[in-house]
């Protein structure tokens, strides 16, 4: 019963588990024969570690266990495994008559070609209907003929078991093929097994039980999809049987390649499976959604940069705000450069990650270059050469720009030690940032003095007011001689 399983198999189970370093929640259920325990684990645990030490305590105590108690199966639950990206309902086609069975048949080959795919951990089917013998005993006939269900059911057994083929050779060298026939191919095979003697002649299974051509009700699980159909101002909603199709991806790969595969992939079958009276209806897709965050943050990341731009040229001049402008693609090339080289991924965190530090990436550069064009529209610089004026105005405000920068990195590290669920999510935030930032002061300090250079120059107007001064000064001596 549940209450004995509780106690003496999930109850000590618990206890021995939670010896264990790094498990935050354990929970424990008991039913009909069978316990189950559920571990957590504190975020942010190694996942191999934390199973190894697991199965290592399991099997440590298996000794604690009641005789005839089957060992404990481990199975790990992987967030990024055993969650979907793309589910896929399959469903019969109005007016197609298309069975339970007919419908598992067609969608489980569709499965076995998605599992193909690169990058595809794992697909299931939920609401499938397989095809079996269901035998249904009748147990006043068992009771009559002084039989058990454990008879009939080693008798089904013994049959049942697929028996491969056996090789052998010749006294002549010649290979022999010995090959054993299924004795169950249909019904009546399963009903003429014979499962006992009585009085000296044998007794069918037919004789105790009824047996049916039919579906798997032990594992039945119905699932149903709504179609919404629009006629003028009336909604219709119609039920259908469907088989959900669930794919996981890889730890690790991108999320928008492997959905777009699975897609391209249905759609290669679609024919094939209208021909047969089945259609089908991406009910989840993770990947186009991710995609559509991502392109949305991008359109937001352009509409910055160019807001940017609109205001210095304003304020500097269109040459300094194509300067400034170039050094924002600059830096984000060299922070996701980084970012690859380090294992991180590409994900919605990650983008607002730079769109925080979007406006603080220009900073560095703007103040570059506003000093820039400071010097080179001051007076006494015709004496001087181009790259002495930028070297100057850039080296000028170097320990104040590296100091604000310092400064406000250190803002961001008190977010790397947020811990739980919400530290893992945020993570990308401190570490793109001051990477971002860092990445700027070198762009302000090589890139930005480079471009001013090949696209400013130094204004002419100091030279020709000179000229001009010199020669009314010569035109003074003149008169004067």
């Amino acid at each position: 019963s549940p209450r004995e399983i509780e106690n003496i198999i999930v109850n000590p189970l618990e206890r021995k588990l939670r010896e264990v370093r790094g498990i935050e929640h354990i929970y424990g259920m008991a039913m009909d024969n069978v316990g189950v325990v559920n571990v957590m684990y504190y975020i942010g645990e190694n996942r191999e570690d934390s199973n190894l030490k697991l199965y290592d305590k399991v099997m440590q105590n298996m000794d604690l266990m009641p005789k005839g108690v089957m060992q404990p199966l481990i199975k790990p639950f992987d967030i990024d495994i055993d969650i979907p990206i793309v589910t896929v309902a399959f469903y019969p086609r109005e007016g197609a008559k298309v069975g339970d069975v007919a419908l598992f048949e067609k969608v489980r080959t569709i499965q076995q070609k998605i599992n193909g795919i690169d990058n595809v951990a794992k697909t299931t089917l939920k609401g499938a209907h397989k095809a079996q013998y269901n035998v249904q005993v009748d147990m006043g006939k068992l009771s009559a003929y002084h039989l058990s269900l454990g008879q009939i059911m080693k008798a089904i057994q013994s049959v049942a078991v697929d028996v491969p083929d056996v090789k052998g050779r010749t006294k002549n060298d010649k290979l022999v093929i010995f090959g054993v026939k299924n004795a169950i191919e249909n019904v009546s095979d399963v009903g003429n097994v014979i499962v006992a003697q009585y009085m000296g002649s044998p007794i069918y299974l037919k004789d105790v039980a009824t047996v049916t051509d039919g579906i798997d009700f032990q594992n039945f699980q119905s699932a149903f999809i709504e179609m919404n159909n629009e006629d003028n101002a009336t909604r219709m909603r119609e039920q259908k049987k469907q088989i959900t199709l669930t794919v996981a991806k890889l730890a690790g790969t991108n999320a928008v390649f492997v959905a777009d595969d699975v897609v391209e992939m249905l759609k290669e079958h679609e024919h094939e499976l209208a021909e047969a009276g089945i259609g089908y209806l991406v009910t989840r897709n993770y990947g186009h959604r991710a995609n559509e965050a991502v392109n949305e943050l991008m359109h937001h990341l352009i509409i910055t940069i160019v807001i940017i731009a609109v205001m210095l040229i304003f304020a500097l001049g269109w040459k300094e705000s194509i300067i400034v402008t170039f050094t924002v693609p600059a830096i984000l090339a060299i922070t996701l450069f980084v970012a690859y080289m380090t294992g991180q991924t590409i994900n919605r965190i990650t983008l607002f990650a730079f769109l925080l530090s979007l406006g603080l990436l220009v900073d560095a550069a703007i103040i570059v270059i506003e000093n820039i064009h400071r010097h080179l529209h001051s007076h006494g610089v015709d004496n001087r050469t181009m790259e002495e004026l930028l070297v100057e105005a850039t080296d000028e405000i170097g320990a104040p720009t590296n100091v604000a920068t310092l400064a406000i990195i250190l803002t961001m590290v008190p977010m790397a030690f947020v811990g739980g669920m919400m530290g893992s999510f945020m993570k990308p935030i401190p570490y793109n940032v001051p990477v971002a930032l860092v990445a700027s002061l070198f762009v302000a300090y090589i890139f930005t003095p480079y471009l001013s250079l090949k696209l400013l120059k130094k204004p002419e107007h100091h030279h020709h007011h000179k000229k001009k001064k010199h020669k009314k000064d010569l035109e003074g001596e003149g008169e004067k001689s």
